[in-house]
C-alpha cells in the first residue's frame, strides 16, 4: 500500500513510500476511526509509523495530538525527525523544563512532545495559566506503553493516563514491544479486541537468535569488565570479518569510551581487518568530530554513542554505523530505546549499571529486549544475533526471559500513598466513592483482576482505604463527616514538589522547629528519603571523612557521601573520588533544597527561607557564602561572582556603586560590565531612612516614630523587622518598593535600648540588609 494513495494530503510526513505488512493490518483502525488502539510488535517493525498514523488522523481533524516518549533523550530526535510534519504547516514542540516552558508555543502546538514524568508535572498543573494546554489534547500516543513495569517511572506513566483520561477523556494509541499480556493493557485503556494487535515474531523483518553467554566472575569488578568485553569481542568478530556490525551495550557513557578504546586495540591484535582503516576520504570526514577521542576511535572502524556526545557528533556516527563505515559501536541503553540502528550481531556486554542514587541495579528485563531486538538489518540480513553476558548464576534467568518474554506488571503499589495525595492535592478526588473510582481506572486494578492471587484483588479495596487512613493519620489529608477528602498544606506541597512523603514529613518537622541552622538543612536533604540507596563504596571513604571534617558523625554511609557532595558542591572543591555521582546527587538536592524554601515559605519564617535560598545558590553556583548574592544577578555565573566578590563587591548594592567603571577595574570586559549593571538594577537595593528618631527618651515616656524602608533600585518580595534589644516588636512582609514601618520608643527599666531594623528577601540569595539605632534612657 502506498503511503500517497492511503493518505495523500500526509504523504511527505513519512520517510518511506509505501507500509509494510504490520502497518498495512493496523492502519484502518488508526485513521478511520476514533477507538483507542494498543498495538505490540517486535522491535524494528515500524511501529513508529502506527504512532505517525495516529497523528495524522488527529491532525486531519483539526485537533492536537500528544507523543509521550520513554526518555528525554527520545523527545529531542522526536522534534527533528518531525520537521516533516512542520514542512507541512503543522507545528510540533517539545515541552521540557519548567524555566524553558513557552506556554504560548505548547498551546499553539499541533503535535506536543513530552517524556512521563513531564505529563505527570503538566497534568497536576492543569489549572495553572501555563499548563492549561493539556486539558485540549484530543490524541494521546505512548511509545513503549511497557515503561508501565519501569521501577519508579512505571507508576507514573500510569496515574498520569488516568489523570489525563479524566481530565480531557483524548483517544489513545498505546505502543509496545512484544509483550504476552496485551489484553491487560487493552482492557485498561478500553481497547477493543479489534482494535487490539498483538504482531507476533512472523512481522519481525529479520529473524531473531537470542541466547545467553556466561563469563567467570572473579573478584575484582574492573577485571570482569575486561572478561566480558573480550567475550564480547569473540562474539563479534566472526561477523566484523564478514564485513558486518556488530553492536555492543554497556553500562554507563564512560564504559563506551573506555571498551572503544581498548577494543580497537584487540582488533588490531587479533588481526580482524576493518574497512575504514586506510580510507582517505573517510579520514577526512572524521575531522566533523568534536570530540577528539571519538576521533582516533572512528578512523580504526570502532565508535562509540551516548546521549553527552554533541548532536553533531551522534548524527555523524549513526550515519557512519548505517553506512557500515563503522562496524562495531558501543553504546549505553538509550539507543535501544531511540534511534532506528540496527546491526547483525547485538551483545549485551552488562546487565548490571551504578545507579548515583540507588548504587548497583540490574538493567531492567525491558531494556535487554529492547536492546537484543536491535539485532538484524532488514534488507541486509536472514538473521540476527543477540547475545547476553552474564554470570552464570543469573544465566537461567535471561534465557527464561528469552524464552518468555516479560509480562507487564503494574507498580502503582510501590507509590500508591504518594499518587492518592496528589490526586486528593490536585481535586479529582474529592470523596471515598472518588478514591475508589479512581482506583477503577489504574492499570493496578486491571492486573489485580487478571492475578488475583499474586495482587490480592480481595483486599485491593480495604489496601486503599488503609493508605488514606494513614495519610489523614500523617496530617497529608482530612476526612470530614460527610466522606469528603480534603488536603492539608502539607499534602498540597508533597504533591506539587514530587516528594516521599517521608521526606515530605521530615521537612515539615524541619520547617516547625524555632532555630533552624545551615548543618541541620544539609543534613535533612542528606537524610531525604529519595537519596535511600545511596551507597558509599570502600574507595570513597576516606574522601567522604575529609570533605566533612567531623560534620554529620550520627549519618550513616550513603547520607554522608550525599552530605559531602554537598558540601564540596558549596565551595566546587567535591573529591574526585565523588565527581561519577556528585552531578546527578547535586542536582536532586537542588529540586529538595527548593521544595524546602517552599516548605519554610509555608510553615517557616523569612529568614530560614532565605537562608534555604543562599544554600541552593551556593550549592547550584559553588560560590562562597560573600558572593551568593551576586548570582541573583542575571548574567552572573559562579566565575563573575567569585572575581567581583574578591574584589570586594559582594551585593547588586555594590554592583551599582561601583558603575561600569568600577566593574571594568574588578575584571570584566565594558560590554559585560554595562549587561551586569544593568541587570544589578532590576534587584533591590536596600535604604533605611530613620527620620526623626530620638537619641535618648525619659524613663516612663514613648514616642511613636516611623522608620521608611525602600528600595533604591528594582522591587522585590520583603519581609520586614524591627527588634528592641533582641526582643521581636513587628513583623510584616511586603513588595518593596517603600513601606513605612511604625517603631514604638518606650522608655522603660533598661539603661540602653538598641533598635533594629532587619530586611530579609524569602526568595533571593541576598544578605539580609539591618541597620541600628541606640537610644539611651534617661
Amino acid at each position: 500500500m502506498q503511503v500517497a494513495e492511503a493518505l495523500p494530503e500526509f504523504a511527505d510526513a513519512f520517510p518511506f513510500e509505501s507500509f509494510n505488512a504490520m502497518q498495512r493490518e493496523a492502519l484502518p483502525a488508526l485513521v478511520e476511526g476514533d477507538e483507542n488502539v494498543v498495538a505490540s510488535a517486535p522491535t524494528a517493525s515500524g511501529k513508529t509509523a502506527l504512532a505517525e498514523l495516529a497523528i495524522c488522523r488527529t491532525l486531519k481533524e483539526g485537533g492536537t495530538a500528544l507523543f509521550i516518549a520513554p526518555m528525554r533523550a527520545l523527545t529531542n530526535e522526536k522534534e527533528g525527525e518531525w520537521e516533516r510534519f512542520e514542512a507541512l504547516g503543522y507545528s510540533v514542540y517539545v515541552v521540557t523544563g519548567e524555566r524553558d516552558l513557552n506556554p504560548r508555543r505548547a498551546r499553539r502546538a499541533d503535535i506536543l512532545v513530552m517524556t512521563p514524568e513531564k505529563a505527570d508535572s503538566a497534568t497536576r498543573k492543569h489549572d495553572s495559566r501555563r499548563y492549561d494546554f493539556v486539558t485540549d489534547i484530543d490524541c494521546c500516543v505512548i511509545d513503549e506503553v511497557h515503561l508501565l513495569d519501569s521501577d519508579r517511572r512505571g507508576s507514573v506513566l500510569e496515574v498520569t493516563i488516568s489523570r489525563l483520561r479524566r481530565l480531557c477523556d483524548p483517544r489513545i494509541v498505546a505502543l509496545s514491544a512484544t509483550m504476552p499480556n496485551i489484553e491487560d493493557v487493552a482492557d485498561w485503556l478500553d481497547a477493543g479486541p479489534e482494535t487490539t494487535f498483538a504482531f507476533g515474531e512472523e512481522y519481525r523483518p529479520v529473524d531473531l537468535h537470542a541466547d545467553v553467554k556466561t563469563y567467570s566472575h572473579g573478584e575484582n569488578s574492573f577485571a570482569d569488565k575486561y572478561r566480558r568485553l573480550y567475550r564480547a569481542l569473540d562474539l563479534a568478530e566472526p561477523h566484523i570479518r564478514e564485513d558486518g556490525q556488530a553492536l555492543v551495550f554497556v553500562a554507563s557513557r564512560q564504559d563506551t569510551v573506555q571498551a572503544a578504546k581498548k577494543a580497537r586495540d584487540e582488533l588490531v591484535e587479533r588481526d580482524i581487518p576493518v574497512g575504514a582503516r586506510g580510507d582517505y576520504d573517510f579520514h577526512t570526514e572524521t575531522q566533523k568530530l568534536e570530540n577528539n577521542t571519538l576521533r582516533q576511535s572512528a578512523l580504526d572502524g570502532v565508535g562509540f554513542h551516548h546521549a553527552g556526545l554533541s548532536k553533531n557528533d551522534r548524527d555523524l556516527i549513526e550515519g557512519w554505523f548505517k553506512e557500515g563505515k563503522i562496524q562495531l559501536l558501543f553504546s549505553t541503553s538509550t539507543l535501544a530505546w531511540g534511534v532506528n540502528l540496527p546491526a547483525r550481531c547485538v551483545v549485551i556486554r552488562d546487565t548490571k549499571y551504578h545507579d548515583p542514587l540507588e548504587g548497583e541495579v540490574d538493567m531492567s528485563p525491558l531494556d535487554v529486549l529492547q536492546m537484543l531486538g536491535r539485532a538484524g538489518r532488514p534488507g541486509y540480513d536472514d538473521v540476527g544475533y543477540g547475545w547476553v553476558i552474564c554470570d552464570r548464576s543469573e544465566a537461567d534467568r535471561y534465557r527464561r526471559l528469552l524464552r518468555e518474554g516479560k509480562e507487564i506488571e503494574s507498580r502503582l503499589a510501590e507509590d500508591l500513598d504518594a499518587h492518592l495525595n496528589a490526586e486528593v492535592a490536585m481535586g479529582t478526588i474529592r470523596d471515598l466513592e472518588d478514591v475508589m473510582e479512581w482506583l477503577e481506572t489504574t492499570f493496578y486494578y486491571v492486573r489485580s483482576r487478571s492475578k488475583p492471587d499474586e495482587y490480592g484483588f480481595e483486599t485491593l479495596r480495604e489496601r486503599v482505604r488503609d493508605t488514606l487512613d494513614s495519610l489523614v493519620e500523617r496530617g497529608f489529608l482530612t476526612v470530614g463527616e460527610d466522606l469528603s477528602v480534603g488536603t492539608t498544606p502539607l499534602g498540597v506541597l508533597a504533591s506539587k514538589y514530587y516528594l516521599r512523603l517521608s521526606t515530605a514529613a521530615r521537612f515539615h518537622d524541619l520547617a516547625a522547629r524555632e532555630e533552624i541552622t545551615e548543618d541541620a538543612i544539609l543534613e535533612t536533604i542528606a537524610r531525604a528519603s529519595e537519596f535511600d540507596s545511596v551507597s558509599a563504596r570502600q574507595s570513597e571513604r576516606d574522601a567522604i571523612d575529609a570533605a566533612l571534617s567531623g560534620r554529620g558523625s550520627d549519618l550513616d554511609a550513603g547520607e554522608r557521601k550525599v552530605l559531602a557532595v554537598l558540601r564540596g558542591a558549596m565551595t566546587s572543591t567535591t573529591p574526585s573520588e565523588l565527581s561519577g555521582d556528585a552531578w546527578v546527587i547535586r542536582q536532586n538536592a537542588l529540586r529538595l533544597l527548593a521544595a524546602f524554601q517552599a516548605f519554610c515559605h509555608r510553615f517557616a519564617d523569612p529568614r530560614t527561607t532565605n537562608l534555604v535560598s543562599r544554600i541552593e545558590g551556593r550549592v547550584e553556583y559553588g560560590v562562597s557564602d560573600d558572593a551568593v548574592g551576586l548570582t541573583a544577578i542575571s548574567g552572573v555565573g559562579p566565575g563573575r561572582a567569585s572575581k567581583l566578590a574578591s574584589e570586594g563587591l559582594t551585593s547588586p548594592g555594590d554592583v551599582r556603586a561601583a558603575g561600569v567603571e568600577g566593574l571594568v577595574d574588578a575584571g570584566l570586559t565594558e560590554s559585560v560590565a554595562e549587561r551586569v549593571l544593568e541587570n544589578a538594577s532590576s534587584l533591590p537595593v536596600v535604604s533605611i531612612d530613620w527620620g526623626a528618631f530620638p537619641e535618648t527618651i525619659g524613663q516612663g515616656e514613648n514616642e511613636m516614630c516611623e522608620v521608611t524602608v525602600e528600595s533604591t533600585a528594582g522591587g522585590a518580595n520583603a519581609a520586614v523587622r524591627v527588634t528592641v534589644n533582641g526582643i521581636e516588636m513587628t513583623e510584616s512582609e511586603t513588595f518593596l518598593g517603600s513601606t513605612t514601618v511604625p517603631v514604638g520608643v518606650f522608655g522603660g527599666n533598661a539603661e540602653e535600648l538598641t533598635y533594629t531594623v532587619e530586611v530579609v528577601f524569602p526568595d533571593l540569595p541576598l544578605e539580609p540588609v539591618a541597620e541600628s539605632r541606640s537610644v539611651r534612657v534617661r
